[in-house]
């Protein structure tokens, strides 16, 4: 007879009956969820790479809620980030704007040189000396524009008098590329003296810099150096999670640039154009990403800016070099790179070293390296940025001594 009520009480209101037993569900989902997500907190890795990156747990947390793309406080999220990334780049809204990209760093760097190289007479002169300055040369010819390539060694910083020669030997060059941080060497180019020594024979020429795994943890001062644009990522020296990338525009070139654009969603003009009328993307923004990137620029600022988080990251490096120094390691470049993003070692020599070996049983152990990018000789490399301290590195040089020995590699190595 209960059951008979119950099931009448149900069917006369249905609305109450089902509103409550979602409630319930509800909370006991985000219970779930929450709980899932300290459980993964426990077991995640450390991602000692050059990307993605190991992000804060409130980082991770800011993302756990929705909000359209058309609210004002989403709106607000954009504005704050666009005016918080011009702080760090030391310039102003009067000359400079930021235009988020949907997408990876790569899409950034597309959308940069498929919207500023003019369409007709348009020639690059790209500055190579990695794979990510190779990336850019294969965007133009994708674009099938006219470049020249100044290729110089993986393990050399640029080149500033041959940068010149090629400009005054070709006038006709409009724009000039390169990476500031190679991280497939962990080489840190001299922008500000390139970008000076550009302008100072070429001063309408625009400057093209991709700080991807610098900007927000490497100084970089945009009007110093003469950049003309620049393009990072989310999930960088930032500390936000993928999901984006954003390009910082010199606002009279940009304004140039209307009609340029050899792709629709990648028309940087067109992005900057609709967030300055609407304050919105012209189409789906990364809602989520965009709340983790708040919260990162936020933590970015407790640390003390990018002065801060340069200090971490310089010290992240200072122990991993000391200790990987002591095992007998032996990095890719010399003394005269002070980079602190990244660092390439060569394999070791030892017989007994495999390095998908290495690989496997140190993530195993939850510590997460990178394999070597550079062409000409067998390394790997291991990232000081991210969500690391310290105690980190001298956990991974732990874990580093103990795989070998467990391979046989006799330490210090020779």
């Amino acid at each position: 007879m209960m059951m008979m009520m119950r099931r009448l009480k149900l069917v006369q209101f249905p609305a109450k009956h089902i509103a409550k037993s979602f409630r319930n569900s509800r909370a006991s989902i985000s219970i779930t969820s929450m709980s899932r997500v300290q459980n993964s907190e426990v077991t995640s890795k450390k991602l000692f790479t050059p990307g993605p990156l190991g992000v804060s747990y409130e980082t991770k947390a800011a993302m756990l809620r929705d909000l359209g793309s058309r609210d004002v406080e989403f709106i607000d999220t954009v504005k704050f980030i666009r005016s918080k990334l011009l702080d760090l780049a030391c310039v102003t809204a009067d000359t400079y704007t930021v235009v988020p990209v949907q997408g990876s760093g790569t899409y950034a760097v597309e959308a940069v040189l498929s919207t500023v190289v003019p369409r007709q007479g348009g020639k690059v002169l790209v500055l190579v000396s990695g794979a990510y300055g190779r990336r850019m040369t294969q965007i133009l010819d994708y674009m099938q524009c006219d470049r020249i390539i100044i290729e110089g060694a993986e393990h050399d910083k640029t080149d500033i008098e041959a940068v010149q020669k090629c400009l005054i030997e070709n006038p006709d060059i409009t724009t000039v590329s390169m990476v500031h941080c190679e991280t497939s060497s962990g080489v840190i180019h001299q922008v500000e003296k390139v970008g000076n020594a550009i302008k100072e024979i070429r001063p309408n020429v625009v400057f093209f810099v991709d700080a991807m795994s610098s900007f927000g943890g490497v100084p970089l001062h945009l009007v110093d150096a003469k950049i003309d644009f620049m393009v990072s990522s989310a999930n960088k020296c930032i500390e936000g999670v993928p999901g984006f990338s954003f390009a910082i525009c010199n606002l009279e070139k940009l304004k140039k640039c209307k009609g340029i654009a050899r792709s629709l969603s990648l028309d940087i003009y067109e992005q900057y154009d609709n967030l300055e009328k609407t304050g919105q993307f012209r189409f789906t923004p990364p809602t989520h990403a965009m709340l983790a990137f708040k919260k990162a620029l936020e933590e970015l600022e407790q640390e003390g800016n990018i002065a801060g988080r340069s200090k971490r990251y310089k010290e992240n490096r200072a122990v991993l070099r000391k200790g990987m120094k002591e095992l007998g390691f032996q990095e890719f470049l010399d003394d005269t790179h002070d980079g602190y993003i990244i660092t390439s070692y060569f394999f070791p020599k030892d017989p007994n070293f495999s390095f998908k070996a290495f690989y496997e049983k140190l993530s195993n152990l939850g510590q997460v390296i990178y394999p070597g990018k550079v062409t000409k000789a067998d390394c790997f490399r291991i990232g000081n940025i991210g969500h690391l301290f310290p105690s980190d590195m001298e956990h991974l040089l732990k874990c580093i001594k103990d795989v070998c020995m467990e391979m046989n590699v006799k330490l210090p190595l020779k």
